[in-house]
């Protein structure tokens, strides 16, 4: 079964050993998740950090070029443009996504 949840990015860094990747720690509500994600490209630290998304949590840890990631953020994209999915309006982080 699936499960996706609010999140809020509190940190963003640079992958130390991929130039298109990030990791973030996400609130996930009852906790802080990391996530690597190819988003790079498409959005700047600052317009990341705060940022409510939506994550799919119940995934098994992968490793990313020697970071672990627990989740997935879910984007769509067409080409090499990509948009995050994110709540229309204010809910609390964990929130589940039915």
């Amino acid at each position: 079964k699936i499960d996706f949840r609010v999140g809020e990015i509190k940190e963003v860094s640079d992958h130390p050993n991929a130039d298109k990747l990030y990791i973030l720690k996400v609130d996930i509500g009852d906790n802080i998740i990391q996530l690597v994600a190819g988003i790079k490209k498409c959005y700047s630290k600052d317009e990341l950090k705060g940022k409510k998304i939506v994550v799919f949590t119940n995934l098994e840890p992968a490793t990313l070029r020697g970071i672990e990631s627990q989740g997935m953020l879910l984007a769509a994209s067409t080409g090499d443009n990509v948009v995050l999915i994110s709540p229309e309006e204010f809910i609390e982080n964990g929130a589940k996504i039915r």
